[in-house]
């Protein structure tokens, strides 16, 4: 109750903060447009340099925005998609500018703030970022917004279950490495679990930056591979005029029906969002498996936002929901005909290789399975920025909760084998510094505390616990002429606590289930008394340097710390999701990568191109490798679930990446993209040391990889169809044979070559509705392939087939039609 208490007390404080930073200000107004067409630069966003205010163009190009006193000399950063950026110098006697953006040089321009204390060019920043735009967003169409960003960002890729569940992987590196933000509140649903994906609404992120490789300066534990930002809608119109969108989605192969409707409006204080999607689909299909059963989903979201601008800052509320019911494949099948069967009985009494076979209507209806996910997540969060002086300051405070629930008995469908209910709460304080001596100072601390309980279940893989965690850190950035420098230091500190946690069996239905203190009787200990503290110190230091206004090259040295996970230490059973029974080690210490970073960018008149090497080390990495018996076939604990416990040794992984992007000048609206990524990665424990595909390679590593594009946008006369674009592309994955086949963890994985097609037009309904409609088509050829990054592909119960294919296979050919009306 007292923690409740001061949750509120902290929110109202949060809150009223802006009470406290009115000033006198002007307005400065303008209009932008494109030096091509002459046309108006329509919801182009113009913010103020080293400021977290903004806004935006109208359908004309016309915007106004505010210059809080205390800023001597205020510049305006402007940015759109395929433009190249213009700075520029507000001056004391003018306050109405007219701006023309040229089409070129775009790439180093791009403004990101992720992992970084103030809003910076990429081209000045050191660490490997990405941005991926709301226009990439919304003309790549795939199954989720994690595969939307791993098709356009080298070096990162996603461990899949299915269409609907995708882990994101980053140089080789996912799970509780990568750290997931949304709207710059970390993530936190259980993520440890391999079917648990990422609970966010793909139609309301307006666009994404990447962090490739160590982030804990500033977000601590789990950022030691990087950081995936996803930032939703927020309207950066101040009219007052209410707007809409609305986003329609149809996908052939697995019968996906999406759709999605958000309204906003922003005046001069106070800004407002409410936005709600609903997602449906069936079992997907291929052209070896056919239709595979327990894969398709029902997915509800939720969201609403209010904020209040003063002349120094802002501060929003956001509340989502997110409810999602999706199905656990779990790949059982009949030995000759190979088609798909369910389970119906329990225990011993369940013959996995003799079930009854899955019937056709079954198989293509959108039912989902009674052997489903229940997952819910709710967040309420407040963030606030503010200038105190010529310096700035940004409090967040957040309240996240995550239930889940995975049922897995066919006896009693309404019994979950896991029900976990896990609150976090979520906060953090930064201040930035007046500038002086072109020098920008940070500091700031920020954290997390963690209550998870086990409800009424019968598997408990993890315990009951508290987690606390406390991070201190300071920035610095010096930049001059040709130099940019920046770095900083970290020290975190996390406490974890449980209490016993006793196990007995259910009398009535034979289940397992907690037997609560004190009455103890006929039980055992599943989970002993848990009181460990991890503590690390994280820095980075990197320096960019302009070797000419188009080129630059980037010096970036790292070093990572993580703590380790709940489940990682202390983990004793069966998660009935992933059908793997989890074992912990609590005599783990932390995660240390040392990571070094170089690369070369390069933004001219008809191309960008970049290059980036890296090479990781990581101390006492975390592992989990399967138990087996003297004759190295694999321990049974439960029935049809294989057991792996939790190792601890050192990894080295190095690779590259490249991009390039060629937009020649002489062909208008054409442009062809190129990127490739590489990466090894090796476990250096002394026992695995020259043991190739025996140990010596880590799971779930990526293949070379290239994804080639060609797309052209065409303007056209006509009024009714003003744009027409076209898109194709090649996705080829090379051949894994980097691969750990100790105790038949992984195969080899052949490699493959995947043809993809689009083709979308804008649509002007009216003088000020400006709709788009995309067609695209995946895998064209329909090929058969499996990636050794799918778990699926390894959910198998024989040994050998008659068709000779074992495991199940990815997504066949898929025709999609994405519509969006704006309103």
């Amino acid at each position: 109750m007292r923690q409740l208490v001061n949750f509120r007390l902290l929110l109202s404080v949060s809150f009223w903060i802006p009470v406290m930073a009115y000033a006198q200000s002007r307005v400065i107004s303008g209009s932008v447009v494109e030096s091509e067409t002459k046309e108006a630069a329509s919801f182009c966003h113009i913010s103020l340099l080293h400021t977290s205010l903004g806004t935006v163009s109208d359908i004309n190009g016309r915007f106004q925005i505010e210059i809080p006193s205390g800023i001597d000399e205020p510049y305006l950063l402007i940015s759109y998609v395929g433009y190249k950026h213009d700075t520029l110098r507000v001056t004391p006697e003018r306050n109405d500018y007219s701006i023309t953006l040229v089409a070129e040089e775009k790439t180093l321009d791009e403004v990101v703030i992720t992992g970084l204390s103030k809003a910076t060019i990429i081209r000045e920043n050191p660490v490997a970022i990405s941005l991926i735009s709301s226009k990439l967003i919304e003309r790549t169409i795939e199954s989720n917004i994690i595969d939307v960003l791993s098709q356009n960002v080298p070096g990162l890729n996603s461990v899949k279950t299915g269409p609907n569940i995708s882990k994101p992987f980053i140089r080789g590196l996912g799970y509780n490495r990568v750290l997931t933000l949304y709207d710059g509140v970390r993530q936190e649903g259980q993520q440890w679990g391999d079917e648990h994906g990422i609970e966010v609404d793909a139609y309301n992120i307006e666009k994404a930056e990447v962090i490739k490789g160590p982030a804990s300066l500033m977000f601590g534990s789990d950022a030691l591979a990087g950081v995936v930002s996803l930032f939703p809608y927020a309207p950066e119109e101040r009219d007052g005029i209410i707007r809409g969108r609305f986003v329609s989605e149809y996908q052939s192969n697995n019968g996906l029906i999406g759709n999605g409707i958000r309204m906003s409006s922003g005046g001069t204080r106070w800004q407002w969002t409410l936005s709600g999607s609903y997602r449906k689909a069936k079992n997907y299909s291929n052209a070896v498996d056919g239709r595979v059963y327990n894969t398709g989903y029902d997915e509800k979201n939720l969201a609403a936002s209010v904020g209040y601008k003063s002349k120094k800052g802002f501060t929003n509320v956001s509340l989502t929901l997110y409810d999602n019911l999706q199905g656990i494949p779990d790949g059982s099948r009949d030995s000759l005909s190979r088609k798909f069967t369910k389970q119906i009985a329990e225990g011993s009494f369940d013959d996995v290789q003799n079930r009854p076979i899955v019937s056709d209507t079954e198989l293509n209806s959108y039912d989902i399975s009674p052997l489903h996910q229940h997952i819910q997540h709710y967040r309420a969060y407040v963030t606030n920025q503010y200038q105190i002086g010529k310096g700035d300051m940004s409090v967040l405070l957040g309240f996240q909760q995550n239930v889940r629930r995975e049922y897995n008995h066919p006896t009693v469908p309404s019994q979950p084998g896991l029900f976990v209910r896990l609150n976090t709460i979520n906060y953090g304080f930064r201040y930035n510094a007046p500038e002086f001596s072109n020098l920008e100072v940070s500091f700031g601390v920020n954290g997390m505390y963690q209550d998870n309980k086990n409800k009424d279940a019968t598997d408990f893989p993890i315990p009951d616990f508290n987690l606390l965690d406390v991070g201190s850190y300071g920035f610095i950035k010096w930049s001059k002429d040709q130099w940019t420098v920046s770095g900083g230091v970290r020290y975190d500190v996390r406490n974890v606590t449980s209490n016993d946690f006793y196990v007995r069996t259910n009398p009535q239905n034979g289940f397992g289930q907690q037997a609560l203190l004190p009455d103890t009787t006929n039980s055992k200990l599943q989970f002993a008394a848990l009181r460990q503290s991890f503590n690390g110190v994280s820095l980075s230091i990197g320096t960019t340097y302009q070797l000419s206004q188009k080129l630059s090259l980037k010096v970036n040295v790292a070093r990572g710390y993580r703590a380790p996970s709940i489940p990682e230490i202390a983990s004793n059973g069966l998660d009935p999701g992933a059908h793997i029974v989890y074992i912990g080690n609590r005599n783990f210490v932390p995660e240390f990568s040392f990571q070094q970073d170089i690369s070369i960018n390069g933004a001219f008149r008809n191309f960008n191109a970049s290059v980036s090497l890296f090479h990781n080390s990581v101390q006492d990495y975390i592992y989990l490798s399967q138990v087996v018996d003297e004759h190295g076939n694999p321990i049974e604990i439960l029935q049809g679930n294989k057991t792996f416990q939790y190792q601890q040794g050192s990894a080295q992984l190095y690779g590259m990446e490249t991009s390039l992007e060629i937009r020649p000048s002489s062909l208008k609206g054409l442009t062809i993209n190129s990127n490739l990524a590489f990466v090894i990665g090796s476990n250096t424990k002394k026992e695995f040391e020259n043991k190739g595909t025996d140990g010596q390679y880590l799971p779930f590593i990526p293949p070379l990889k290239i994804i080639t594009s060609v797309s052209q946008e065409i303007r056209l006369e006509s009024k009714l169809f003003p744009m027409i674009n076209a898109k194709a592309d090649i996705d080829y994955s090379a051949t894994q044979d980097r691969f750990l086949a100790l105790y038949n963890t992984e195969t080899k994985t052949p490699g493959f070559t995947l043809f993809n097609a689009a083709l979308g037009t804008d649509v002007q309904l009216s003088k000020k509705t400006l709709a788009q409609i995309q067609f695209q088509v995946n895998n064209v050829f329909d090929f058969a392939y499996q990636s050794n990054l799918s778990r699926l592909k390894y959910f198998e119960y024989f040994n050998q087939s008659p068709n000779g294919h074992l495991g199940i296979y990815s997504m066949g050919r898929n025709f999609s039609v994405k519509v969006i009306i704006p309103f």
